[in-house]
């Protein structure tokens, strides 16, 4: 059981993780602050029952998650602001290899990132269905394991893993397509 004294000195330096991943989720600067000082407000009334040497990352991600989820459901609709930051670590950028040999022309991978535009990027990832997008920021953007996904979000790891690759599946859809338009891959050979 961890005391409320030592809130600040723990919880606090994930203060600027929390606020990224808000902002990702809420996708609104305004709305993820809220979002950020409701989990911390939430964290710190409950936080004599968090177990120490557990996973408190994991455990403050799942008080954010859990009041989007639950602000998201009260809310009829979504804000009309977007704006998800630098999306360099998604997972297309973890997949293709950017590196080429010396004297070389850039490689097909290379040119496709190239060709594809930060818009196009966020446009594909918030075109996610929620469930599929909130899997795919936490393990892709945010590094979390399947297991603490599926604490986070209170659902099995199979599910974890099969929202994961079916969001996966569409982003990368999502992004071919984004490619094909700009003449960078043929359409027809996905």
């Amino acid at each position: 059981m961890a005391d409320q004294a030592d809130f600040e000195q723990d919880a606090m330096p994930l203060a600027p993780q929390l606020y990224a991943a808000a902002v990702r989720l809420t996708r609104n600067p305004s709305n993820a602050e809220d979002l950020v000082q409701e989990t911390f407000l939430k964290a710190y009334r409950a936080y004599e029952s968090f177990e120490a040497g557990t996973n408190l990352k994991a455990w403050l991600y799942r008080i954010l998650t859990n009041t989007f989820i639950n602000n998201y459901r009260r809310d009829t609709r979504r804000p009309q602001e977007t704006d998800l930051g630098d999306l360099e670590d998604v997972y297309l950028f973890r997949r293709l290899n950017r590196e080429t040999a010396v004297g070389l022309s850039s490689s097909a991978e290379e040119q496709l990132l190239e060709g594809l535009v930060e818009d196009d990027i966020k446009q594909a990832v918030e075109a996610l269905p929620e469930n599929f997008r909130m899997v795919v920021l936490l393990a892709d953007l945010e590094g979390f394991s399947y297991k603490e996904i599926a604490q986070i979000l209170d659902i099995p790891i199979g599910t974890v893993m099969s929202r994961l690759h079916r969001g996966r599946k569409a982003l990368q859809a999502a992004l071919w397509d984004f490619a094909a338009q700009r003449g960078l891959v043929q359409k027809d050979h996905q």
